[in-house]
């Protein structure tokens, strides 16, 4: 899949830089060919080694932010064409997943604007083999899982992104205020908020009685 990947972001780079239809002409109708400052099209090694140590953690990002498993992948490859363009802006004394998680959020703000994806949060739990000793321990554990998912996605998105990166992915409020682009004292609102969210939709999913 990595290397797969990669392949369609370098196709990606390059038909996003083929001159169109719509340059400029001279008057005489001729091809008038402006100068252009040179692209860097090509897949650098330190941005490929970025790509395959980072890839399983935006697409896990996005799905708990609420990008359908159908379109994680897509969506990953949309991040990672973003911050080929933006990796120049990286400051390698912060952390770099709060940065690359700002982009995902972006982007899983933007997928949810769009009325015809469904939200969803992570991907389905498989079902535990039957007969084995520790299948109802699985099964136990599995319920478990779900019903944090479920509530996860009951959070509102801009407070969800707070809480995933600072409870899940255990990054100081002033890193993912920064990631984020939001006030340090937003940050720990959005916190405060999630996490009453998170509370409310699991006493609600109990006296539904779903997992």
């Amino acid at each position: 899949m990595r290397e797969r990947g990669i392949q369609r972001l370098h196709m990606r780079l390059m038909a996003a830089h083929i001159p169109g239809d719509g340059d400029s002409e001279r008057e005489s109708g001729a091809r008038l060919v402006l100068p252009q400052a040179p692209v860097d099209t090509a897949v650098r090694p330190e941005f490929r080694a970025l790509f395959e140590a980072e890839f399983a953690y935006v697409w896990r990002a996005l799905r708990r932010l609420g990008v359908r498993a159908a379109d994680a992948e897509d969506v990953t490859h949309d991040v990672f064409l973003k911050i080929h363009h933006k990796l120049g802006a990286y400051d390698p004394t912060r952390p770099l997943r709060p940065w690359l998680f700002g982009f995902a959020f972006r982007f899983a703000s933007d997928y949810r604007d769009l009325a015809r994806h469904r939200f969803e949060v992570l991907a389905d739990v498989g079902e535990p083999q039957a007969g084995t000793p520790d299948a109802l321990d699985r099964a136990l554990q599995n319920e478990a899982i779900e019903q944090a998912r479920k509530a996860l996605a009951a959070i509102e998105l801009e407070r969800r992104a707070v809480f995933i990166l600072h409870e899940l992915d255990e990054y100081s409020i002033p890193e993912v205020a920064h990631a984020l682009g939001i006030p340090v004292n937003t940050a720990y609102s959005r916190l405060r908020l999630a996490r009453a969210d998170l509370a409310r939709a699991v006493r609600r999913l109990r006296l539904r009685g779903e997992p």
